[in-house]
């Protein structure tokens, strides 16, 4: 006689409750809430996205700080991080969080930098219109438009910026402090104050060739140069 089988009293064989299948306790693993999802799912997909419309922006992470603080029974380290996020066609931003792991500092950064991104016009979509200064705190910087092909003249968490911003040709020059902080609010600065000639025309009620012409060029150079003006 099999061991899952017990006679009754009539002398039929009859089954026990251990029928071989699969258990379902709470603490199995195909159990509802005793499983390691817990019944929320998988927490694969856990990239950044862009909240506007999904599309894949460029993360730079510029500066990890750590911090200790000196507690009874031994010392509580804290992390601040600084990141760069663009989209790499004319919008940048910058964010500052602080946590005591640092993938959820760089998270809280990124975040941060996403809600503060700023839309600055680029010419031909690869280098500034014009000259600009940036000044904040001990930190002074200069950008500057540059040729085709000359590249992004820029160290530290400048280079960032414009690779982030989509910049492939820029010339700058950071005075003063070393501080990624102050340097990355001046670079900002400058940027902010960055407008277009269609924009500069626009709010003067003229044309964009009208302008052109007040540098110098001949009548055909700047209707050209107008007709090439995207922002």
């Amino acid at each position: 006689m099999m061991a899952d089988e017990v006679q009754n009293a009539e002398g039929a064989p009859e089954a026990t409750e251990n029928t071989g299948g699969p258990r379902r306790g709470r603490g199995g693993r195909d159990g509802g809430r005793g499983g390691r999802d817990g019944g929320r799912g998988r927490r694969d997909d856990r990239r950044p996205r862009d909240e506007d419309g999904g599309e894949e922006l460029i993360e730079k992470l510029v500066h990890i700080n750590r911090v200790s603080k000196t507690v009874k029974g031994g010392k509580r380290f804290g992390f601040a991080a600084l990141v760069v996020v663009g989209d790499g066609k004319g919008r940048a931003g910058f964010g500052h969080g602080k946590a005591r792991e640092v993938p959820e500092a760089i998270s809280k950064a990124t975040a941060a930098a996403k809600k503060a991104m700023i839309r600055v016009p680029l010419r031909d979509g690869r280098t500034l219109h014009h000259d600009g200064r940036g000044h904040f705190g001990a930190g002074n910087v200069t950008v500057r438009s540059a040729p085709a092909g000359t590249g992004i003249i820029a160290g530290g968490p400048m280079r960032a910026v414009f690779e982030s911003l989509g910049v492939a040709d820029v010339v700058t020059k950071s005075v003063g402090t070393s501080n990624p902080y102050n340097m990355i609010r001046a670079t900002f600065e400058a940027l902010g104050e960055q407008t277009s000639p269609k924009s500069v025309a626009q709010r003067r009620g003229k044309k964009v060739s009208d302008l052109i012409k007040r540098g110098g060029a001949s009548d055909r150079a700047a209707e050209a140069e107008a007709a090439a003006v995207t922002e």
